[in-house]
């Protein structure tokens, strides 16, 4: 069964390109996007894998370790990141962990718990719902999942976007609404009572319908 939003994210021990993760510890106080692939050497995870090597900045301004996985053993990781480099002019800068018994794989519901073999025997088609993102919070709890087939390559500014609204809930109790961007107004969570957003936001807020209370995002 998928993993549902705010349950606890699987821990595991696993060889990496950066040696053995503990993922819990490893993740530590931070965030973290751990995202997969099912097979290396497959074109549109190349493209990914080098997108986010040049975006790290980006998390790493929003307290986001990155972690990839893909079900081959780490040798093959180490050489996949030759072509990586050549193809997209960034090798990965961010530990790819291996996976060649699949187990991560069934842990995080992305391949049936009963799936027979290894990474040797099975092709890419064979692994296609090994194409999840998860961002996981510092309390290790799953904030989101994301899906995507074989063929459509992520949007990673969209996992920063999804980054900045999830941080903005747990700093300040507030949601943002469809195809919100930073600067917009957000929204005050309906566990916020009346009287306690008059407090926070003297100036009151507009509300097209009751249950919809939208401010000017705070700086």
């Amino acid at each position: 069964m998928p993993l549902a939003i705010n349950s606890e994210a699987p821990n595991f021990l696993a060889n990496s390109t950066e040696g053995m993760i503990h993922f819990h510890n490893w993740i530590g106080d931070s965030w973290c996007v751990l995202f997969s692939h099912p097979k290396d050497f497959t074109p549109v995870c190349t493209t990914e894998l080098g997108v986010v090597a040049r975006m790290k900045a980006d998390f790493e301004r929003r307290g986001v370790k990155i972690i990839g996985l893909s079900i081959d053993p780490v040798e093959e990781h180490e050489r996949w990141a030759e072509d990586i480099c050549s193809a997209t002019g960034q090798a990965p800068n961010y530990p790819l962990v291996g996976d060649s018994d699949l187990k991560i794989a069934k842990l995080y519901g992305m391949l049936p718990a009963d799936t027979d073999g290894s990474a040797g025997a099975r092709t890419a088609m064979d692994n296609a719902t090994a194409r999840t993102l998860f961002i996981i919070g510092p309390d290790k709890k799953i904030k989101l999942t994301i899906s995507y087939p074989m063929t459509t390559g992520r949007d990673f500014n969209e996992v920063l976007r999804v980054i900045d609204s999830l941080q903005l809930t747990a700093r300040q109790q507030l949601a943002t609404p469809a195809n919100w961007k930073q600067g917009e107004d957000v929204v005050i969570v309906p566990s916020v009572s009346d009287e306690e957003a008059r407090k926070r936001y003297p100036d009151g807020w507009k509300a097209p319908v009751p249950y919809l209370r939208l401010v000017e995002m705070p700086y």
